[in-house]
């Protein structure tokens, strides 16, 4: 990586309509060998108890990260952690997204139905290869994404009550479309394109989300200050 970038990452989240609490976890971590590292955790269900499951996961992926344990091995250890605790009968899905400084790559860890977005030099994929979420099954494991720092990258984690939005109208969300008119130019910060994705979704909800719904953006973009000032914001109503 000769160019010298600088990673925007952007949260959106709400829970579910008339529930009084959010079974999606966000939090972020600094790696011990440079980086950050962003953990998503959708416990099972909704309300207090799928959030006491996302809690606890996102716990234990963030204290081994913070050990500079690797992300894969990461996902396995919390995985046998929750299967062990709650004799598999609990279930959480999981996406580690990190900006790795040692291997300067970004490294996807996804143990979810729900696929991730790729964007790269104008072009949208799916990282949608086959993985269970963690507590359930043995001998599961995490699908693994690994790729060069690159100025022009956007990520996009989100999780089911963004992809199920609209399910019961017969209408669900078109990502790359949305992609496309909002953002084609990448001109959108992360935050700006994580809140304008978790809008098309209520708006297919009609204002009521049937399920937790958060959306993580991450854009790997050239620097635009000449700083080496790092800067988190959040906005939380209450």
């Amino acid at each position: 990586m000769s160019q010298r970038l600088e990673v925007q990452i952007g949260v959106a989240k709400i829970n579910k309509y008339a529930s009084s609490e959010s079974g999606d976890t966000v939090e972020i971590v600094e790696r011990p060998h440079g980086g950050i590292s962003v953990v998503v955790a959708d416990g099972q269900r909704s309300g207090r108890s799928a959030k006491a499951i996302s809690n606890l996961v996102v716990r234990k992926a963030i204290s081994l990260l913070a050990e500079g344990v690797r992300d894969g091995a990461v996902a396995r250890a919390t995985h046998d952690y929750l299967h062990t605790l709650r004799g598999g009968k609990v279930s959480a899905e999981l996406y580690i997204v990190s900006v790795d400084l040692f291997s300067q790559t970004l490294v996807v860890s996804r143990n979810a139905r729900c696929p991730v977005l790729l964007r790269r030099a104008g072009e949208v994929t799916w990282l949608d290869q086959g993985s269970d979420a963690v507590g359930i099954h043995r001998y599961t494991k995490p699908a693994i994404t690994e790729l060069p720092l690159q100025a022009g990258l956007t990520l996009v984690v989100f999780t089911d009550g963004v992809w199920n939005a609209g399910s019961l109208s017969g209408t669900v969300i078109d990502l790359p479309a949305l992609l496309s008119h909002v953002d084609g130019d990448d001109s959108y910060s992360s935050q700006e394109l994580a809140d304008a994705i978790l809008a098309a979704a209520l708006e297919l909800d009609r204002g009521r989300p049937r399920d937790d719904a958060t959306v993580l953006v991450l854009k790997l973009r050239p620097r635009t200050r000449p700083d080496e000032i790092r800067r988190l914001s959040m906005y939380f109503p209450i």
